[in-house]
């Protein structure tokens, strides 16, 4: 484990994430507690911070990823965090002049350029950590997301509360020029060979799909991903009845099981972790996509809290596994000129699946009882698990060559 930490990309990458999760909370809550105020609470208007937040996702993930494919990944994430930063100090401006509904777009503009930045990323891991480390790396790199999951909106609501919505903004910005320091002084990009060919945007896009159909185990991956999209999607917005219906207790009292279910993250991540060289990704896949089937059943038949909780935290124990999984056999099995595209194609079919079950779940919970909805939510585990079944046994990196690996 030490190994992985003494990469130089590997510590760059995480302490950028760090500076960057920093940004990213604190302006957040900044923006949905300064809007809650300003709104009185308005539905619409909170909603629109979602918008804002998981639009970019699907509009231009897929183009994003075809541009990460072709720039130099450390120049690219550098500029992009500068751009964030650049784009909040803008946005702050026009918020001092009067225009408060300018804050909407520092959400944004940031997650536009987060899809151009995160490809980049997943590339600088690829070339430079070395294949026998890279889930390891990227175990810490899912570690640091679980921690601000659950120390993120602490921190992002205490800085609003404590210095207002000029000081947030302002935290923002240097917590993104901070994490372009860091990976400024990473080496400069090496120039790969397929910088010098002159094709078409189009017809990189058609390449890069064609690339994922061709390659059954992306195939499949995306498979899985939408599956676990659809199940996670359904249940998301349906954890208050679980407090109110199941338990009959208050509503205020769902904060446990999300702290809970945060804290299974972090220690989650962390296991995985430490047992990362043991346990191939398909493993971890499958025990993850085992564990919250298993999970979710017992969610929706609960009626004790004590069962509840350990259910809650086996969920957050073992959602890092499905992650880590999910993207350790992603770079492993892509070659690093088309992972930007990959990548954005993939990561759609799981956001999409979620955000269009998550507008369903409340219409099917007229019709169904929150008990069926769970454990159809865990049937979709169980279909997410079915199509990597075919991999389980598979030989690792057979996808992508080990000479992509070098190191450093």
């Amino acid at each position: 484990m030490s190994g992985v930490f003494q990469n130089r990309y590997v510590r760059a990458i995480l302490l950028s994430g760090l500076m960057v999760q920093i940004g990213i909370w604190v302006r957040n809550f900044a923006i949905l507690l300064y809007v809650m105020e300003h709104t009185g609470g308005d539905a619409f208007a909170v909603s629109m911070i979602s918008v804002a937040e998981f639009a970019p996702i699907f509009l231009f993930s897929f183009l994003a990823g075809t541009f990460a494919d072709r720039w130099r990944p450390k120049r690219t994430m550098v500029w992009c965090e500068i751009l964030s930063a650049t784009s909040v100090v803008a946005v702050l401006a026009t918020f001092m002049l009067g225009t408060w509904k300018a804050v909407f777009f520092a959400t944004l503009i940031s997650a536009i350029l987060s899809q151009f930045s995160q490809p980049s990323g997943m590339k600088l891991f690829k070339l430079h950590v070395p294949a026998d480390q890279i889930q390891a790396g990227m175990s810490a790199y899912q570690t640091l997301f679980a921690v601000f999951m659950v120390l993120g909106p602490i921190m992002g609501t205490f800085v609003f509360q404590q210095w207002g919505m000029e000081v947030s903004m302002i935290i923002t910005a240097v917590a993104f020029l901070l994490a372009a320091a860091v990976l400024a002084f990473l080496p400069p990009d090496r120039v790969e060979e397929t910088e010098s060919k002159s094709t078409g945007l189009l017809d990189e896009m058609a390449s890069g799909v064609r690339y994922v159909l061709s390659n059954r185990v992306l195939t499949l991956i995306g498979f899985c991903f939408m599956a676990a999209g659809l199940a996670i999607g359904l249940i998301q917005p349906l954890g208050i009845f679980l407090v109110t219906e199941r338990l009959l207790l208050p509503k205020e009292s769902l904060q446990w099981l999300l702290m809970v279910q945060g804290v299974g993250m972090i220690l989650g991540g962390g296991a995985t972790m430490a047992v990362a060289k043991k346990f191939s990704p398909q493993r971890l896949l499958m025990a993850g996509l085992f564990g919250n089937a298993l999970a979710f059943a017992i969610l929706g038949i609960s009626t004790h809290l004590w069962l509840t909780l350990v259910a809650q935290f086996i969920a957050g124990l073992l959602l890092p596994c499905i992650q880590i999984g999910i993207n350790t056999m992603l770079m492993k099995h892509t070659e690093s000129t088309f992972l930007g595209r990959v990548n954005g194609i993939l990561t759609p079919l799981f956001t999409g699946s979620m955000v269009i079950m998550m507008s369903l779940s409340g219409v099917l919970k007229k019709y169904l009882s929150l008990v069926t909805i769970y454990e159809v939510a865990a049937v979709l585990f169980i279909g997410g698990m079915l199509f990597i079944l075919p991999l389980y046994r598979m030989q690792e990196g057979k996808s992508a060559q080990a000479s992509e690996q070098i190191g450093s």
